[in-house]
C-alpha cells in the first residue's frame, strides 16, 4: 500500500480528549436539548414543534390535522430525535394539566391526570391553539434570526418572537448535563402587569415586582403554602414552595366528616395518589379512613375521604399531608439560556431579558415594515411620474422595438430606476383612468405617513416600549384569566409536628437553673386558700421554679433572657414530664450562653402587625416595639432590648398599643401610665425610663392593664391582696409612683405584682416547688397601704418564687377533665 494512503494515526492525551468530547456532548445537550431562551420560554423541540405546525398551515382557525403528519415533519426537517420523543412532548403541550396556557390544540385522546397516556398519533389530531399563534405573530417580518437545520437543507428559526413573556407564563423544566431547570408557570396578566411595571419603572425592586406578580399560578390550582420560598426564588433564582392540595371537610348529617379533595398539587398522578392513601390505609398507617372514592368527572375533580365517626378529620388531614402527594415540594431554579450560554436569574431578570428581546422584535419589525414601505413608495414615485408625462411614456415604449429598450429609455428619459421602469411596463392600462391615478396618490400620501411614524419609531425607544406596552395588554385583554393557585397567607412553609397533635393547654415550668418542662393543664386542681397545695416537682436544694405560664401546645413560646435576647419555641417542642420530674436543661433546647438565663416567657398565637411587645428591665426602663419586629427569630436568638449596663431584662408583655401600665417594685412601690408615654422603638432599642428607682430597690414585675381588673400584690412570705386600679392615680411615666404595699417583718418584702379580674384563678409556686391554685376572687380586697393576707402557709426559710394566672377557659377545660374521670 502506498505511503500516502496509509491509515494516519494521531497519538492523543485520552483524559484531554474525554474532557474535550464530553464538554462537546454536555454543551450539545444544554443549548439543543434541555433548556429554554430565556427570550422565547420554549426548547429547540417545543419551538420546531410550533414552527413546523405554523408552516404546514395548521393555525388555529383552520381544521385539525393528524398528529403523525405534524411528528413527521418536525422530525424530518428539524429534529433528528425520536417520533415517539416529538410526540409526547407535543401531548403535554396539549394537556390541561401540565400547561398554564396551552400551545397545541389536541382532538382526541391525549391522555389524563390519571396518568393515562395519550392515543397513538396516527388517532390524534392537532393544530395550534390561539395563543401559540402569538407566539409566531410577524415571524415572516424579519423579526428573528434563522439557521441551517441538521442537514442544511433547511432553514429553522433560533428563537421565536414571543408576543408574551412564556417562559414565565407557562415554565419549563429540562435536565441536562450538570444542571436543570425548573420553572413554575406564571398568571398570564400578573406577568404581563410585572413587564409593563418594570419598564414604566426600570429601578422597581423584585420585592416591589411580586406586588404584580405575587407568585407561580398551576394549572391543577392547589394552594401555595407561605412566600418565604416563592420570594427566595425570584431573588436569587433558586427557592422551594410548598403546594398543597385544596381540600374541604364536610360534615354529613349523620356527624360523620367527609375531606374532599377538588384540586392537587402540579404534576401530582391523580390514580397514584388514590392508591397511596388506599395503601397508608390498608397497612394502618394512617387510622380514621372508612371509605376512599375517586369521583371525579367531566365537572371537576372530586375524591372523598370518609372519616370514621370517633377520628379527628383535620388531625388525619395532617397525616395525609405529611405521608401523601396531598402536599408536595417544588424545587424552583429559574435557569435560561441568554446568549447561549446557561444562566441562572431571578424574576427581574427574567423580565428585563424579554424586555430586550421584545425592543430587539419591535425594532426588527420596523425596519421590516419600513423597507417595504420605502420599496412600494419608490414604485409609486415611477408611476406618478408617469401619469404626469403620459404621453410621452406612451409614445416612447410604442417606439420601442423590444421591453429592454423601452425600459431603458425609460430610465435615460425621466431619471428612472430599473424596478420603477418596469413597475411602468407592468402597469395595466385601466390604472390610466382618474380614479385609478386618485388612487395612487392617496396610496402614495398615506405611504409617506407611514414611512414618517416608521422612521421615528426606531429613532425613540419610548416610542418602541409604547408599542410593547400596547400590545402586550392587547394580548392580556384577549387571553388573561382567573388566578388558579391560591397563595395562602401566614408563612406556614413546612407542617410542623402540632399540626398532627390535637390541641391541648399545657402548663409551662422553668426553674432558676434552667430546667424546663411541660404537663397538661388538668395536673393542677383548684384548692381554697390557706391549702397546703401540691409538690409539683422535684427541685434541688439550690434550684426552685421561677416561671410557670398556661399556654397550647400550638402556641409560640417566646423566651426572652436576662441579656435581652428572645428565642422561640413551639409548645409542643417542650418535652413532656411527669409532675415529680425535674424537666430538661434548657441549654438542651434554647442557644443559650452559660451566663445567661431565661427571665420572661410570653405565649403567642400570632404575629399581628397592630400589637407589641412592652418591656421592663430591673433598673426601671421600659421600651414598647411592633411584635411582628420578633416574628422570624433564628435559632441563635435575636436581640430583643438593648441593655444598659448592669440591667437586665425583668418582665416582657402583650399589648394592643392603647392599654395602660403598672410597674411594681421589691421596696414596694408602683406607678401607673398609658403605655403611648413609651413611643414604638426598634427590635435593638434601649428603651426609656418608665419609673425612678430609690436607692437598693428595682422592679419585681410590669403587667398591662384591662378592664375590670385589680392589681395583685404577693409578698415573699406568702402575703397578698387586692387593690382596685383607680387606687393608684395616673401619673408620667419616669416618676417615683405610689406606694403599694406596707412592707413588714411580717409579710416581707413584694415578690410579685399582678393585674387580676375576680373570675381568673391563679397559682402561687414557692422556691422549694410548692404550688397552690386559689381563685382571686378568694383573695381580700384592701387599699393599697396595707400589709394583705396570707395566701399560702410556708415553711421555715421558704419564700415565694414567682404567681401565674389560669384563665376562664383553662377552668373549663379542667372541669370537663374532672368530670371524665370522676
Amino acid at each position: 500500500m502506498p505511503e500516502e494512503q496509509r491509515p494516519q494515526v494521531k497519538e492523543v492525551n485520552i483524559s484531554q480528549e474525554m474532557r474535550t468530547s464530553f464538554m462537546d456532548y454536555a454543551m450539545s445537550v444544554i443549548v439543543s436539548r434541555a433548556l429554554p431562551d430565556v427570550r422565547d420560554g420554549l426548547k429547540p423541540v417545543h419551538r420546531r414543534i410550533i414552527y413546523a405546525m405554523n408552516d404546514l398551515g395548521m393555525t388555529a382557525e383552520k381544521a385539525y390535522k393528524k398528529s403523525a403528519r405534524i411528528v413527521g415533519d418536525v422530525i424530518g426537517k428539524y429534529h433528528p430525535h425520536g417520533d415517539t420523543a416529538v410526540y409526547d412532548t407535543m401531548v403535554r403541550m396539549a394537556q390541561d394539566f401540565n400547561y398554564r396556557y396551552m400551545l397545541v390544540d389536541g382532538h382526541g385522546n391525549f391522555g389524563s391526570i390519571d396518568g393515562d397516556a395519550a392515543a397513538a398519533m396516527r388517532y390524534t389530531e392537532a393544530r395550534m391553539s390561539k395563543i401559540s399563534m402569538e407566539i409566531v405573530r410577524d415571524i415572516q417580518k424579519d423579526t428573528i434570526d434563522y439557521q441551517d437545520n441538521y442537514d442544511g437543507h433547511e432553514k429553522e428559526p433560533v428563537v421565536m418572537p414571543a408576543r408574551f413573556p412564556n417562559l414565565l407564563v407557562n415554565g419549563a423544566s429540562g435536565i441536562a448535563v450538570g444542571m436543570a431547570t425548573n420553572i413554575p408557570p406564571h398568571q398570564l396578566g400578573e406577568v404581563i402587569n410585572g413587564v409593563l411595571a418594570l419598564m414604566k419603572e426600570p429601578d422597581l425592586t423584585i420585592q416591589e415586582l411580586m406586588e404584580y406578580i405575587p407568585g407561580p399560578d398551576f394549572p391543577t390550582a392547589g394552594q401555595i403554602l407561605g412566600r418565604s420560598g416563592i420570594r427566595k426564588a425570584y431573588e436569587t433564582g433558586r427557592g422551594s414552595i410548598t403546594i398543597r392540595a385544596k381540600v374541604e371537610i364536610e360534615e354529613r348529617a349523620n356527624g360523620k366528616e367527609t375531606i374532599v379533595v377538588t384540586e392537587l398539587p402540579y404534576q401530582v398522578n391523580k390514580a397514584r395518589l388514590v392508591e397511596k392513601i388506599a395503601e397508608l390505609a390498608r397497612d394502618k398507617k394512617i387510622d380514621g379512613i372508612t371509605d376512599l372514592r375517586d369521583e371525579s368527572d367531566r365537572k371537576g375533580m372530586r375524591i372523598v375521604i370518609e372519616v370514621r365517626k370517633d377520628a379527628n378529620a383535620n388531625v388525619l388531614l395532617n397525616n395525609l399531608y405529611k405521608q401523601t402527594a396531598l402536599q408536595t415540594s417544588f424545587g424552583i431554579n429559574l435557569l435560561a439560556l441568554v446568549d447561549g450560554t446557561p444562566k441562572v436569574l431571578n424574576l427581574k431578570q427574567c423580565l428585563e431579558h424579554y424586555i430586550e428581546h421584545q425592543r430587539v422584535v419591535i425594532r426588527r419589525r420596523t425596519a421590516f415594515d419600513l423597507k417595504k414601505a420605502e420599496a412600494r413608495a419608490h414604485i409609486l414615485e415611477g408611476l406618478r411620474i408617469a401619469l404626469d408625462h403620459l404621453d410621452e411614456v406612451i409614445s416612447l415604449i410604442r417606439s420601442s422595438q423590444t421591453t429592454e429598450i423601452a425600459r431603458n429609455g425609460l430610465m435615460e428619459n425621466f431619471n428612472l430606476s430599473e424596478k420603477q421602469a418596469q413597475a411602468i411596463l407592468d402597469m395595466r392600462l385601466q390604472r390610466l383612468t382618474g380614479l385609478e391615478r386618485e388612487k395612487i396618490e392617496e396610496e402614495y400620501k398615506n405611504l409617506m405617513q407611514l414611512i414618517d411614524e416608521l422612521k421615528a419609531i426606531l429613532a425613540d425607544d419610548q416610542k418602541v416600549f409604547e408599542i410593547i406596552h400596547e400590545e402586550l395588554s392587547e394580548i392580556k385583554d384577549k387571553y388573561d384569566d382567573e388566578r388558579r393557585t391560591e397563595l395562602v397567607a401566614g408563612g406556614f412553609d413546612v407542617i410542623e409536628d402540632e399540626d398532627l397533635i390535637p390541641r391541648q393547654n399545657i402548663v409551662i415550668t422553668l426553674t432558676h437553673n434552667g430546667y424546663i418542662k411541660r404537663l397538661p393543664l388538668s395536673t393542677y386542681r383548684s384548692q381554697k386558700r390557706g391549702g397546703r397545695g401540691v409538690q409539683s416537682m422535684g427541685t434541688n436544694d439550690d434550684d426552685f421554679v421561677e416561671h410557670l405560664l398556661t399556654t397550647s401546645t400550638h402556641d409560640t413560646l417566646l423566651f426572652f433572657t436576662n441579656k435581652g435576647k428572645v428565642y422561640r419555641l413551639k409548645g409542643y417542642e417542650i418535652p413532656e414530664y411527669s409532675r415529680t420530674a425535674k424537666g430538661i436543661p434548657m441549654i438542651n433546647l434554647l442557644e443559650i450562653e452559660k451566663d445567661e438565663w431565661v427571665n420572661a416567657l410570653i405565649p403567642v398565637t400570632e404575629f399581628v402587625d397592630d400589637w407589641y411587645l412592652f418591656f421592663a428591665t430591673k433598673q426601671g426602663i421600659v421600651k414598647r416595639s411592633p411584635l411582628s419586629s420578633y416574628a422570624n427569630i433564628r435559632k441563635g436568638g435575636l436581640i430583643a432590648i438593648n441593655l444598659r449596663e448592669d440591667d437586665e431584662l425583668i418582665s416582657a408583655r402583650l399589648t394592643d398599643g392603647d392599654k395602660e401600665v403598672i410597674i411594681g417594685t421589691h421596696n414596694g412601690m408602683m406607678i401607673r401610665f398609658h403605655e403611648s408615654d413609651a413611643r414604638s422603638m426598634g427590635r435593638t432599642a434601649t428603651g426609656v425610663k418608665g419609673i425612678s428607682l430609690s436607692d437598693q430597690d428595682y422592679v419585681v414585675g410590669m403587667e398591662i392593664l384591662a378592664e375590670d381588673v385589680q392589681v395583685l400584690v404577693v409578698t415573699k412570705k406568702g402575703y397578698g391582696k387586692r387593690t382596685p386600679v383607680n387606687d393608684y392615680r395616673i401619673q408620667t411615666r419616669g416618676g417615683k409612683g405610689l406606694i403599694t404595699c406596707n412592707i413588714t417583718d411580717k409579710n416581707g418584702e413584694v415578690a410579685t405584682v399582678k393585674a387580676v379580674t375576680e373570675e381568673e384563678e391563679i397559682m402561687i409556686i414557692t422556691e422549694s416547688g410548692v404550688l397552690i391554685r386559689m381563685k382571686a376572687a378568694d383573695i381580700s380586697s384592701m387599699g393599697r397601704n396595707t400589709q394583705g393576707v396570707r395566701l399560702i402557709r410556708l415553711g421555715e426559710d421558704e419564700v415565694v418564687a414567682t404567681v401565674a394566672k389560669v384563665s376562664e377557659a383553662e377552668d373549663e377545660i379542667i372541669e370537663e377533665v374532672e368530670n371524665i374521670e370522676e
